[in-house]
């Protein structure tokens, strides 16, 4: 088993995703509660007492809510760049085993390489991370996944981080349209939404796949999908062109959604 994951849940209600190598468990984001994310690792046939680290892209709510829970588990390490450990550290009730890092460091864990890059989005320090592992011989092939939600616009060194990679997993948060017509929301937080330390149209996903377009992917998830400014048919009206262009499998997880485990063996 080179690498296996799952999306447990993704939206603004939630986000959290279970990464699986030979020698690690990891969560990537804990945006529920304890016992909602103990919920969703066990329907995903896991067990989260037996999860060894939790890996933060960013502080708010829907990322880390989480982390509070994690007290039961005090063997889980937390990794988080300075300024995200800080702000999230403000909000707990505990100390968890921080294993802090400087936002572009690359490291590893147990068997994963982790390289860490910073997005444009309204937190503190908000990074993407490439999770990779395998020796790249005929048995343990190596595999490797992007992941990076929540970014405004897509900076030239995103399309350097995700260019080889056999997996990408990028936020398609809305509709400019349907943002637009949204009645729930004030214009304040529409242009926060659509500026440029906001979230990622269906358009710029787009436009960031098309101008990557490698031969090395395999999957390609859209996730962070709004659930009043966006839709599955506006998604895949976005997708039209690329698909055609791109031969790998895309999977568009709707809001509140999950998926079963993607294998990269």
């Amino acid at each position: 088993m080179a690498m296996r994951f799952c999306i447990l849940g993704s939206g603004s209600e939630g986000n959290s995703a279970l990464l699986c190598t030979a020698g690690a468990r990891v969560l990537i984001d804990a945006g529920f509660s304890g016992r909602k994310l103990r919920q969703l690792v066990h329907e995903a046939g896991e067990d989260l007492a037996k999860v060894d680290a939790v890996f933060i892209t960013h502080e708010h709510g829907d990322h880390v809510a989480g982390v509070e829970g994690l007290k039961k588990f005090p063997h889980i390490k937390v990794f988080a760049n300075h300024a995200t450990a800080r702000a999230v550290q403000a909000k707990l009730s505990h100390t968890p085993d921080w294993q802090r890092f400087e936002t572009g460091a690359r490291f590893r864990f147990r068997d994963l390489e982790i390289d860490t890059f910073s997005l444009p989005h309204d937190a503190q320090d908000p990074v993407g991370y490439v999770f990779a592992a395998g020796d790249g011989d005929l048995f343990t092939p190596r595999r490797s996944i992007a992941w990076l939600t929540d970014l405004g616009h897509v900076p030239h060194h995103v399309h350097d981080r995700i260019r080889e990679v056999d997996a990408v997993a990028i936020e398609a948060n809305h509709c400019p349209r349907l943002l637009e017509a949204d009645l729930k929301r004030p214009w304040s937080t529409k242009q926060r939404i659509a500026g440029r330390h906001g979230h990622l149209s269906n358009d710029g996903m787009r436009e960031l796949l098309e101008a990557v377009a490698s031969p090395r992917w395999r999957h390609v998830l859209l996730t962070h999908l709004s659930r009043d400014c966006n839709s599955l048919d506006a998604v895949e009206a976005a997708l039209a062109n690329l698909r055609r262009r791109v031969g790998c499998l895309f999977s568009i997880v709707a809001p509140g959604g999950r998926t079963p485990f993607i294998d990269l063996a």
